[in-house]
């Protein structure tokens, strides 16, 4: 375990590294920031002096060797709109972020694996007939044609949920968050819901195809065979045997989650880092932009390997020393 971890941390610096590089060359030989931050009447001087303070004087080579220097120190830039660490800007949005994120997660598991579970067990019947129609419009429908109709039928036409905003939030163990606050938690479910229907799909999907590729494998008609309630058959056996490809899904969807919250956040005007980094592009914004994706790689990476030590937890059959 150790061995693999430590293989896995060495990786994940060379995809660091090389994600730096793209991304830097990527964001910052697009566009001119000077031409957005400095008013169209200043002086040749003062756009000369703009140049210099954000080192945009000095050729693409210097400024990545001076970023890469900075970021090992844990600076990614301070932000040209803003004046402030491009990393203190995304850590003060990202807890909402993530808090929209993990409500989401959770959404899709609760929803999505019973009912995969059940159309797994009822194939063919009306009811599977019904969830597998509704997942297939999970899939299909756009996401912010979604956000829209969420907004219009239960804002505008029941009032039943505020539309936009994060509302009141609350501290539970030192953390702010919207589950501490009824007005807090009406703020969150429309842009949750709008977040998790894809993933509700896609694990009601995943949930049923395991279901019925794994009922008909002989350890479960053994299970049977042996007295066991079709309870713990199902739950104990069948369940355990699939949650390997969800828990891959799932991890990689969380990441996901995160990263591409950027439309739900917009719809519903949601404080997060999407929103932060939307009004970043629109403004070439560009330390902020590199270190909210170079973040985002991080992330996509810790969700990785958490998911392969999952692996071993759920089925002792892989070993993490021949991954």
């Amino acid at each position: 375990m150790t061995v693999f971890i430590i293989r896995r941390l060495v990786q994940s610096g060379f995809v660091l590294l090389i994600t730096s590089v793209l991304v830097f060359l990527g964001v910052y030989a697009i566009g001119n920031p000077i031409e957005i931050l400095v008013p169209a009447d200043a002086s040749q001087a003062e756009i000369a002096q703009a140049v210099q303070s954000l080192g945009l004087d000095q050729p693409l080579w210097r400024q990545y060797l001076t970023f890469l220097g900075n970021a090992l120190h844990g600076d990614l830039g301070r932000s040209f709109v803003f004046n402030q660490p491009s990393i203190s800007l995304i850590f003060e949005r990202l807890p909402a972020t993530l808090e929209l994120a993990f409500i989401a997660l959770l959404l899709s598991l609760v929803i999505g694996i019973p009912l995969g579970v059940l159309s797994g067990l009822k194939a063919g019947s009306r009811f599977d007939r019904t969830v597998m129609t509704g997942s297939i419009l999970g899939f299909s429908l756009p996401n912010f044609w979604q956000g829209m109709m969420l907004i219009m039928i239960f804002s505008v036409m029941l009032g039943w949920l505020p539309s936009t905003g994060r509302g009141a939030t609350g501290e539970v163990l030192g953390l702010h968050t919207s589950l501490a606050t009824w007005d807090g938690l009406t703020h969150l479910i429309l842009p949750a819901i709008n977040l998790s229907l894809f993933n509700v799909s896609l694990i009601i999907r995943l949930t049923r195809s395991g279901m019925r590729e794994t009922l008909p494998l002989d350890f479960v008609k053994f299970a049977r065979a042996k007295g066991l309630t079709e309870r713990r058959v199902i739950f104990v056996h069948v369940l355990k045997t699939i949650l390997i490809p969800i828990v891959t899904v799932v991890g990689m969807e969380f990441g996901s989650l995160i990263a591409f919250a950027t439309v739900t956040e917009t719809i519903f005007a949601w404080p997060g880092v999407g929103k932060l980094i939307i009004d970043s592009i629109m403004r070439l914004d560009r330390p902020v932009i590199v270190a909210y994706l170079l973040i985002v790689v991080a992330m996509f990476i810790v969700i990785n390997l958490v998911v392969d030590i999952l692996y071993s937890v759920l089925d002792p059959r892989v070993r993490l020393s021949d991954a």
